[in-house]
């Protein structure tokens, strides 16, 4: 079915659709009140569309869609959607963090107070976010320094259990003795949320009533306990900034839009005090305004912190506004609103949180422009250090294996001289028997390359695949010498492809010394950027690699081939681990050396011989 037809098929009912490329992979996430509408808009004239528009519709070949139930449903599946695939030309919040919280659960008879990264909705108090751990700690550190409150999870219903070390050592108060009441417990807890409330002032008024009275009785340890509880919450509390009047909860929204990326500033605002600030870098925003940007970063944001507050001041109106609103209200089980000001203090405050974000963004382009130049600066010298012209993708293979037990393969991949994470790739050696780096380095480049042939031959024909290994690099690298470079060649020979291979040396350190390229070595120390980026793709391939071994090791060193041989338990494998250190050496003995290690005779040694002798 063409695309014409399917537009003629489309609903008018509110939901999601999705664009597709000729490889089958989703490029556009959208919603819409009427899909009809929505979806038809894209093919109709283009002279309205942006430039990012009119590039998209180039490249849709289909769509899907999914119908919801309303318009906010339809919201909150776009926004898990383009989690879910990171579409190419919607704007994407790269950099979603989780924060963490004070929790006090209050549900409890006695409450704890517990540092944690999820708001759940239950009967606790939560007080965050907190963009540093370290503000976190230091002020739980605080709270349990001045209020002996119990830690543990014991069940308290049952009376006069043993107290823990805590107790005894007065950091806390004792509930589980039964001899603390839940009235002066709770006194306790009301002040700590005073103070995690920001009414720092009327806590302190409170504390000051306790040391001078404690000092009028002569309690003058118990004064002196007091007045370090009021310098350490004033020390706290002068270091968060009173910027707003307004006693509710803020989150401040502005952004600062540049060429290829745009930074979304937020400022949290609790009880009138800027408890944090934290930045954001957007993608794919080419021709979206600032209100398209916001609107996604506030749906993308929000649908992953636990935390809503009460108000969101945003620098301009968004288009959405209301059904945003409707969403978060429902998420909070409370009236959220979002308001753009446009006078007065909010307008102030929003002013002073795009100042930041102007002056992120520029640092941010400064930060791009700098790692450009140092990695493309290094393919360019690589490019020009082999004479190959025109270097963007780089694939490096490395062997691991240790004991003798199996052996596996890492591909990594670099683009314009960065990593490429989501192209790695991992193999398990299948066809090479013992340790033979040369026919396992054969075996993954011939794996790689015949898959990727087969893919682009399918590509051909179906024109709607996925493929994982279609793109063929500029340059091959393996970790190794003249031997796996003329190794590798053969493979490629015998796939009548031409792509150029270098072998990564290193010296007798281990550390990176040059390239094997068209059989002579290139001393590359020298080359600072060549040499960076070639240390650093030798380092990753042999980081995956290795990963790649220990997880696999680490489930299969239990069940390892000694355990195929009959009369050998866990404790002979052990045993003969223990003794041996690896499988070769183990299968280079004799029956008379098997058979004096201990936990061993000599007809289970006689079965380990012969079982490996069969395998030669």
């Amino acid at each position: 079915m063409t695309i014409k037809d399917k537009l003629k098929d489309l609903p008018k009912e509110p939901g999601v659709y999705l664009m597709k490329n000729e490889k089958g992979q989703v490029i556009y996430v959208g919603k819409a009140k009427v899909l009809k509408n929505r979806v038809s808009q894209y093919f109709r004239n283009s002279s309205n569309h942006t430039s990012k528009v009119r590039a998209m519709v180039g490249h849709i070949v289909d769509f899907e869609y999914i119908i919801t139930d309303s318009e906010m449903e339809a919201l909150v599946l776009e926004s898990n959607l383009i989690k879910k695939h990171y579409p190419k030309y919607n704007v994407l919040l790269r950099d979603d963090k989780q924060y963490p919280y004070i929790k006090i659960t209050i549900g409890e008879k006695y409450p704890r107070i517990i540092k944690t990264r999820k708001v759940y909705k239950d009967k606790a108090k939560y007080f965050g976010p907190y963009t540093q751990v370290s503000a976190v700690n230091q002020t739980i550190d605080l709270i349990k320094k001045f209020y002996p409150l119990r830690t543990c999870r014991k069940n308290l219903e049952k009376n006069n259990e043993r107290p823990c070390l805590n107790y005894h050592i007065k950091k806390c108060i004792g509930p589980c003795t039964g001899n603390v009441s839940n009235e002066e417990y709770m006194k306790m807890i009301d002040e700590i949320i005073l103070f995690l409330n920001g009414k720092d002032k009327i806590l302190i008024e409170k504390i000051e009533e306790k040391m001078k009275s404690a000092a009028m009785n002569m309690e003058f340890e118990l004064a002196a306990n007091y007045r370090d509880q009021i310098m350490a919450i004033k020390a706290i509390t002068e270091r968060q900034k009173i910027i707003s009047t307004s006693d509710i909860d803020q989150d401040i929204i502005a952004v600062a839009k540049g060429t290829e990326y745009a930074c979304v500033m937020i400022f949290f605002i609790r009880s009138g005090k800027l408890i944090g600030r934290e930045k954001y870098t957007l993608s794919n925003i080419d021709g979206d305004s600032k209100g398209e940007i916001i609107s996604s970063f506030v749906k993308q944001f929000y649908s992953g912190t636990p935390f809503i507050p009460k108000e969101i001041l945003v620098e301009t109106d968004l288009e959405d506004n209301e059904i945003i609103e409707k969403w978060l209200s429902t998420k909070k089980d409370s009236k959220v609103s979002i308001k753009a000001p446009k006078r007065g203090e909010k307008k102030e405050l929003v002013d002073l949180v795009h100042k930041n974000a102007v002056e992120m963004l520029n640092e941010e382009n400064l930060s791009i422009m700098r790692e450009k130049e140092k990695s493309q600066g290094a393919l360019d010298e690589l490019s020009k250090l082999l004479g190959i012209e025109g270097l963007k993708r780089l694939e490096a293979f490395d062997i691991s294996n240790t004991q003798g037990i199996f052996s596996v393969a890492s591909m990594v991949v670099f683009e314009d001289g960065k990593s490429k994470r989501s192209d790695y790739r991992r193999f398990k050696i299948k066809t090479t028997e013992n340790i033979n780096d040369y026919a396992s380095m054969q075996e993954v480049i011939f794996r790689r390359l015949r898959r990727g042939l087969e893919e682009k031959e399918k590509l051909t024909k179906e024109k709607a695949l996925i493929g994982k290994f279609n793109d063929f690099p500029d340059l091959i690298l393996v970790d190794g010498g003249l031997g796996h470079v003329n190794a590798a060649t053969e493979i490629l020979n015998a796939l009548n492809l031409n792509i150029p291979i270098a072998g990564m040396v290193k010296d007798d350190r281990h550390r990176t010394r040059g390239l094997i390229y068209e059989g002579e070595e290139i001393n590359i120390q020298k080359q600072v950027k060549v040499y960076q980026l070639i240390g650093k793709i030798q380092e990753e391939a042999h980081r995956f690699a290795i990963t790649y071994h220990k997880s696999l090791r680490g489930k299969t060193m239990v069940e390892s081939i000694l355990d195929e041989i009959k009369g050998i338990g866990p404790n002979r494998r052990k045993s003969l681990l223990k003794e041996f250190k690896t499988i070769e050496k183990i299968k280079e003995a004799s029956i008379e050396e098997l058979a004096k290690v201990d936990g061993m005779n000599t007809k289970a040694a006689k079965e380990v011989y012969d079982f490996f002798k069969k395998k030669k």
